[in-house]
């Protein structure tokens, strides 16, 4: 199994700068880990459900 990446795209802030992070990880539940912790402290998202949800469907193999 190869290395999974997520690409963060989402606004930093209302009308501000895009983030171009990239989070990689060995497993997808490691890289839901990481992807979690960016989005709730860059982002300011909650940890929900819906959050995990919408990660588990930014999920790539990385190339």
């Amino acid at each position: 199994m190869g290395r999974k990446i997520i690409e963060c795209n989402a606004p930093l802030s209302p009308g501000g700068s895009i983030c171009h992070e990239t989070l990689t990880a060995n497993t997808e539940e490691e890289l839901l880990e990481i992807a979690g912790r960016h989005a709730i402290n860059v982002h300011g998202l909650s940890n929900t459900e819906g959050l995990r949800d919408q990660l588990r469907g930014m999920i790539k193999d990385a190339r």
